[in-house]
């Protein structure tokens, strides 16, 4: 939900799709922007972001580089309240920033489910995630960014310690 559509009396509903236009001497030419998720519920996930003239064929875009950019993520159990060693959570909490929003991942204990905003429990979910907590700072309004902070802290679970400490500072 990326987008927003300008409905009577002034109020929006989010869309999938966001369109701008552009002022142009022919009239307003409009464009529109799609973002995508994709992922086996195991341990693979990818976005992706497209613009195009249609929206149709931005929707395609997206999902064509979401599946150009799956990553494998590491899973585990890192909650020291569960101890139960079973794959549903993160191994160790992970931070991610993009644009303003900074984003910080945390292993949760079994059952308490994903407790995060909308569109990151979408990208959870699609990784195969169950249990995480979530802190984000910034302005988190802008979908986009948050989507994109979250996917480069689970981009931060397949490296190793050592490049986990150099990418933080």
């Amino acid at each position: 939900m990326i987008g927003q559509a300008h409905g009577k009396f002034g109020g929006g509903k989010r869309r999938l799709i966001k369109q701008t236009q552009k002022k142009t001497a022919e009239g307003n030419k409009p464009n529109f922007s799609a973002m995508c998720m994709v992922g086996n519920q195991s341990g693979a996930v990818g976005i992706g972001l497209s613009r195009a003239k249609e929206a149709v064929s931005a929707k395609g875009k997206a999902l064509h580089a979401a599946k150009l950019g799956l990553i494998k993520v590491r899973m585990g159990c890192g909650s020291w309240k569960c101890g139960c060693g079973m794959p549903h959570s993160l191994p160790f909490a992970v931070t991610g920033k993009s644009g303003s929003v900074e984003i910080k991942l945390m292993s949760a204990p079994k059952g308490t489910g994903l407790a995060a905003d909308d569109e990151i429990k979408k990208l959870l979910g699609v990784a195969g995630f169950k249990d995480v907590w979530s802190k984000t700072w910034g302005q988190t309004r802008h979908k986009i960014n948050l989507v994109n902070a979250a996917f480069e802290a689970l981009k931060k679970l397949s490296g190793t310690k050592s490049e986990r400490s150099v990418r933080q500072q």
